[in-house]
């Protein structure tokens, strides 16, 4: 392994690269990146460089808007077919001939969707500003909401808005059990229960905080409390950890089919990526993600408006 860490940092050198993990990679990648954290930050930080090449240690969507972002650079990520169960769930065709049954309607779209789906979308929003960008639009404006439909749950429910859902979620995050939840939190009574808003309601009902990962990772930091259940994928542990070495946190229970699921909150698309496969695409500078212009320009318009109004919330 410590070979292999040396190759990519050696690499990075010499390719003028930069390296981005998000939160839900393997710690030894985590260890080796140059910026942590979620999708849209990643690329933000990435743009900020001047860095020739993008390494992006997450999945396939998360490299696209990287790419949007930084059109010039290029764009590599170590397995292509690390994909998105939340993307997948809302084709861009289908989603087309969903949006034009409300020709009336505005689209605001969270970030974890594919390049095709922020071409038809207005505004898009991540997890943390997704309430201030729902209440920037006029309350007599309807609106679809893409492409989790657990996280729109929980924005009608916050901001009192009745958004048209798509009916899309996050395979990791719809597993959470409140069932088997509530059983922790009496074995564990001194936990605060810790989620993010693209679990379901019956989860969220329960919890004493619900916030975006880095909301998450922030409140653990900046919690008195000694104890975390953590219904969100397990990747950000090693964050939580490194961070609150004299804290304890345990996953949140999962189970599918009514059967409790030992690796249910282990995304299988984040943990596609691996050392290798990271040092064998900073080698090859493959496989690249390649958009269409046209593409680029109209997925870029929905994250500049989102940008715009975030600034004036100071978000």
């Amino acid at each position: 392994m410590k070979d292999l860490v040396e190759e990519i940092q050696r690499l990075k050198k010499e390719k003028n690269a930069v390296i981005l993990a998000h939160y839900y990679q393997t710690a030894d990648i985590q260890d080796v990146a140059d910026y942590i954290g979620d999708s849209l930050g990643l690329s933000q930080e990435a743009a900020k460089t001047e860095a020739d090449m993008i390494v992006f240690a997450g999945v396939r969507f998360m490299a696209e808007t990287a790419k949007i972002l930084s059109p010039q650079k290029k764009v590599v990520l170590p397995d292509f077919n690390a994909g998105c169960s939340l993307e997948e769930s809302a084709p861009a065709d289908k989603f087309m001939a969903f949006k034009e049954q409300y020709p009336d309607a505005l689209v605001i779209s969270y970030v974890n969707c594919s390049a095709e789906l922020k071409t038809l979308t207005d505004i898009v929003c991540t997890s943390t500003n997704a309430v201030k960008i729902v209440e920037s639009v006029p309350e007599d404006q309807q609106i679809i909401f893409a492409p989790d439909k657990n996280l729109g749950a929980y924005l009608n429910k916050v901001t009192g808005r009745n958004m048209i859902l798509w009916d899309g979620a996050c395979m990791v995050h719809e597993t959470f059990s409140a069932r088997l939840i509530e059983e922790m939190r009496n074995k564990y009574p001194n936990a605060k229960l810790l989620a993010h808003p693209e679990s379901v309601n019956a989860v969220l009902e329960h919890a004493d905080y619900i916030g975006s990962t880095t909301g998450l990772l922030k409140y653990t930091i900046n919690s008195p409390e000694k104890e975390f259940i953590i219904a969100t994928e397990t990747g950000i542990l090693h964050q939580m950890q490194k961070a609150n070495p004299d804290k304890i946190f345990h996953v949140a229970a999962t189970e599918r089919n009514g059967t409790y699921c030992a690796s249910c909150a282990d995304c299988p698309h984040m943990k596609l990526n691996t050392m290798e496969k990271l040092y064998l695409c900073m080698r090859d500078e493959s496989p690249e993600i390649i958009l269409p212009e046209s593409t680029i320009r109209d997925a870029r318009k929905p994250i500049d408006r989102m940008l715009e109004i975030s600034a004036q919330f100071g978000l």
